[in-house]
């Protein structure tokens, strides 16, 4: 529980990981980032997942440095079991469907179950690169 109530405030960074003895390490937000802010605030509300990652992709392509406009979100939750994949991207984008509108040009979903989740590698696959960015 406390984890997930400093994540709403924004003094968590949900990407997590254990190591043998269970051990949790976290990794800070950056206060600076009123959309990724938004985001996670709006799907923590939406959601209640037990893993987030939201991670600002907006460097790879040809915007101002520090643009908020490309995002990958992971996002796992039970609120997506029994909803097919096609569901729970729409759930994802109906709740964003203001930041879609108003400065986010790109949204890529990773949206899984608890088992889901638990049963695959927990690595974020890289997003390809921008043909037409700067492409790093």
């Amino acid at each position: 529980m406390l984890v997930r109530s400093l994540r709403v405030f924004g003094l968590y960074h949900p990407a997590q990981f254990f190591s043998g003895s269970k051990t949790m390490a976290t990794i800070p937000v950056k206060n600076g980032n009123p959309m990724e802010l938004l985001i996670r605030d709006k799907l923590v509300r939406q959601f209640s997942p037990v893993h987030l990652d939201i991670i600002n992709e907006s460097y790879m392509h040809n915007v101002p440095k520090g643009s908020e406009t490309h995002f990958k979100v992971v996002v796992v939750s039970d609120k997506f079991e029994n909803t097919s994949l096609l569901q729970r991207h729409r759930l994802v984008n109906e709740i964003l469907q203001n930041e879609l509108k108003n400065g986010v040009h790109a949204l890529s979903i990773v949206a899984k179950t608890p088992s889901q989740w638990e049963d695959s590698s927990k690595v974020t696959e890289k997003s390809p690169a921008c043909k037409g960015g700067f492409g790093r």
